[in-house]
């Protein structure tokens, strides 16, 4: 038996600016789009690793006014799980996101005690967002 990750949902205010974000700055592939019930959710893939999804979907969407409501208040407080990218180029990834309007820079390229080297970045639904050096 194999067990695998096929996706990772992220939570977004405004899903055209979060498309902009991911698409545009970073080079993500739409796969899919589906409007319903006023709310829209959109996967996204990248040309490495196109068996794992993205899903970028709004707070409120699919959940109860209650729950979606909680998950708004959280996401405005940037207080939801970061997601970990890796680039192939830090330093041109990390250029392009320092140039994009709707990204906020949390931290320059840097090598981190236990080896790594990332940055780090708020999307613009405030997700924190690090990307390693891969």
């Amino acid at each position: 038996m194999t067990t695998s990750l096929s996706g990772v949902h992220v939570l977004v205010d405004d899903p055209d600016a979060a498309l902009s974000f991911y698409r545009d700055t970073l080079g993500l592939t739409v796969r899919n789009e589906v409007a319903r019930d006023g709310f829209r959710w959109i996967t996204l893939v990248t040309d490495s690793q196109p068996e794992i999804e993205i899903v970028l979907s709004q707070p409120h969407a699919g959940r109860s006014q209650e729950d979606g409501d909680a998950l708004a208040a959280l996401l405005a407080k940037g207080e939801l799980q970061m997601v970990q990218l890796r680039s192939d180029d830090l330093d041109a990834t990390f250029d392009k996101i320092a140039a994009a309007p709707e990204a906020e820079v949390l931290q320059e390229p840097i090598t981190q005690t236990w080896g790594a080297r990332d940055i780090a970045v708020r999307d613009p639904a405030g997700n924190h967002v690090r990307i390693e050096q891969g």
